[in-house]
C-alpha cells in the first residue's frame, strides 16, 4: 500500500532574486511590526511604489500590526502584484521563530482564501538579532504549509482545494540564497511530516484500523529501505506482551504490533520512539460518556507521529539508529474484553491489576517500553494521548512532558519550540508511586482522581528501568477551533518535535 497525500496537492516553494516591487504574482506578502504607523524597509518600498496605499490603509483600518493581524491592499496604481497582504509581526523585541511561523501561517491562509495561485513573500525576520536567513526561511515555509492545511478528503460539496501552486521568498542578496534554500528544504521535510500526521489522525476509525497502520508502516519501510516487522495477535501473545494483549482482547478489528528499524552505518546510539496506537477508544467496560467518546479516533495520534518521523528519516539520514514501535489496537467491549479487577503479566514480568479499562494506553506503552529496553535502546521517547488530566492542566495548545534525563527533556522542548509544538515540563514526582500500589499485584494502572497526568507517566516509567526516558502527553493533538498554525481538527503534534530532535544527529 503506497501512501498518497489525501488532502491536496503540495505547493512548490522556492527563492527568487529581485525586488518586491517587481515581482509578478497574485498575492505579495509583506509585514509590519506592532505600533508602527508608517512601514519601513521592504514594506516601505512597496508602500512607496503603491503611492502610499499601505500607509493610508493602516490609518483607515486602524491596523496595529499585532501578531497575526492581516491587512489586504488592492493596488490602485500599476503594480505587478494583484494584491498585497500586510501581516502583523507583533512587537519587534519579541520576534522569534514561533512568531514568524504564526505570521506566515495566517498570511498563507488568507492567500488561500483569496484563491491566489502564485504567492511571493518578503523574508520575515530578516536582519533580526539571533535569526539567520535559514531560520527565517524555514519558519516562513513551515508556517505557510501548516497555515494553509485543510482536511477535505471526505467533502463532496463546497470544498475548495488549496489554490496556491507556487510560493516564493523574494530576496535581493544572492549571498543568502544557500541558507534560504536549506531552510526551505528542512521546512518541507518537517511540514510534510506534520501534514501526513494530520491527514492520518483526521481520517475516521473505520478507515484507520491497526491493519491500515501496519500496511502503511510496511509501505514506508519499503520505500525508505528500512526493516519492518508486524506481529499479529497470536505472535505478540506468544512473545509475552501481556498488557497490550489484554487491551486488545475486546477489539473486533485485528490488533497489530508494529516494529520499524532505521539503521545508520555511522550510528553510535539507538533511539526508540513509541507511539500510542489506539485507533478507537470506547473506554472498554469503564465506558466513556457519549460526549467524551466522540473524537476518540484521535487516540492513535502518537502512532501517527511515529510513522511520520520514520517516513522522514531517509530524507535527512541522521547518524543514529531509530526503532519505531506502535502497539496498535482498538479499546472496545467484546465477549472476552478485560474487566476492572483483572490481573495480567507484563512483558517485563511485572504484574498489573487493571482498575480502569479506560487507562489502556499506559498498558500498551508499558509493554512497548519494556520491549524497547530489551532491544537495546539508549533513549526511549513515547508519545500518547494519555490523560484528560493533562488537558485540564495545560489546555489544548500545550502538551505535557516528563522525563528521567533533563538534557533530553530540554532538547525535546527546544525542538518543539522550533516546530510550533509547545510543551511544558511536569514533575515526575516519585513519591506518588504509592498511588499505583496494588493489594493483589505489583502495580495497578490507575486510581480515581488524584494527579492523573503524573500517575500515567509514573506507570510507564515503571517499565523503563534505567534507560533515559521521556513521555509526552499529547494534550494538544486535536483542537476545536482555528488557531494560527492549524484549523479545527488534528494539529499533527509530535511529528515535528521528533524530526527536529533527530535532525540533530544529521551531518551538516
Amino acid at each position: 500500500m503506497a501512501w498518497a497525500q489525501v488532502t491536496e496537492a503540495a505547493m512548490d516553494f522556492g527563492v527568487k532574486q529581485g525586488s518586491l516591487t517587481e515581482v509578478e504574482c497574485d498575492v505579495l506578502i509583506v509585514n509590519l511590526f506592532e505600533g508602527l504607523k508608517e512601514p519601513g524597509g521592504a514594506t516601505g518600498a512597496v508602500d512607496k511604489a503603491l503611492g502610499g496605499a499601505i500607509t493610508s490603509r493602516i490609518a483607515e483600518e486602524e491596523f496595529e500590526g499585532k501578531l497575526g493581524d492581516i491587512l489586504v491592499v488592492r493596488p490602485c496604481v500599476e503594480f505587478p502584484a494583484k494584491k498585497v497582504l500586510v501581516v502583523g509581526l507583533g512587537k519587534q523585541d519579541e520576534l522569534g521563530v514561533p512568531e514568524i511561523m504564526r505570521a506566515a501561517a495566517v498570511a498563507g491562509r488568507k492567500s488561500r482564501e483569496l484563491r491566489a495561485k502564485n504567492v511571493a513573500s518578503v523574508l520575515h525576520g530578516a536582519g533580526a538579532a539571533g535569526l539567520s536567513p535559514m531560520d527565517c526561511s524555514r519558519a516562513v515555509v513551515f508556517g505557510t504549509m501548516l497555515g494553509t492545511y485543510e482536511f477535505i478528503h471526505w467533502k463532496t460539496e463546497k470544498a475548495k482545494e488549496n489554490s496556491i501552486e507556487m510560493f516564493e521568498i523574494v530576496e535581493l542578496s544572492a549571498e543568502k540564497f544557500d541558507e534560504i534554500e536549506r531552510g526551505i528544504e528542512v521546512a518541507k521535510i518537517i511540514g510534510d511530516a506534520v501534514i501526513f500526521t494530520r491527514d492520518l489522525v483526521n481520517e475516521p476509525s473505520n478507515v484507520v484500523t491497526p491493519t491500515y497502520l501496519a500496511d502503511l508502516a510496511q509501505s514506508i519501510a519499503g520505500e525508505g529501505n528500512m526493516r519492518c516487522r508486524v506481529m499479529d495477535r497470536k505472535e505478540f501473545e506468544a512473545e509475552g506482551f501481556g498488557l497490550y494483549a489484554a487491551v486488545a482482547r475486546g477489539a473486533a478489528v485485528e490488533p497489530k504490533f508494529i516494529e520499524m528499524r532505521y539503521e545508520s552505518p555511522g550510528a553510535k546510539k539507538t533511539v526508540a520512539i513509541i507511539g500510542k496506537g489506539i485507533t478507537y477508544d470506547t473506554g472498554g467496560y469503564s465506558l466513556k460518556s457519549s460526549e467524551h467518546m466522540y473524537g476518540m479516533k484521535d487516540d492513535m495520534s502518537g502512532a501517527a507521529a511515529v510513522l511520520a518521523a520514520m517516513r522522514a528519516l531517509p530524507q535527512f539520514k541522521p547518524e543514529v539508529n531509530v526503532i519505531g514501535l506502535i502497539p496498535a489496537t482498538e479499546n472496545a467491549i467484546g465477549n472476552v474484553a478485560i474487566h476492572p479487577g483483572d490481573i495480567f503479566k507484563s512483558y517485563s514480568g511485572k504484574t498489573v491489576e487493571v482498575t480502569n479499562t479506560d487507562a489502556e494506553g499506559r498498558l500498551t506503552l508499558g509493554d512497548a517500553v519494556a520491549y524497547a529496553n530489551e532491544l537495546g535502546a539508549d533513549e526511549i521517547i513515547d508519545l500518547a494521548t494519555l490523560t484528560g488530566a493533562c488537558v485540564t492542566a495545560l489546555g489544548r495548545e500545550i502538551s505535557g512532558i516528563f522525563g528521567t534525563k533533563q538534557e533530553l527533556v530540554d532538547q525535546l522542548i527546544a525542538a518543539g519550540r522550533l516546530t510550533g509544538e509547545q510543551m511544558w515540563q511536569l514533575p515526575l514526582h516519585l513519591d506518588y508511586k504509592e498511588h499505583l500500589k496494588s493489594d493483589v499485584a505489583d502495580l495497578r494502572n490507575a486510581e480515581r482522581g488524584g494527579p492523573g497526568a503524573i500517575l500515567g507517566a509514573l506507570f510507564i516509567h515503571a517499565f523503563a528501568d534505567d534507560t533515559p526516558w521521556v513521555h509526552i502527553d499529547l494534550s494538544s493533538t486535536v483542537i476545536d477551533k482555528d488557531v494560527h498554525l492549524a484549523k479545527k481538527g488534528s494539529t499533527g503534534i509530535g511529528a515535528g518535535t521528533l524530526i527536529q530532535y533527530l535532525m540533530g544527529y544529521a551531518k551538516g
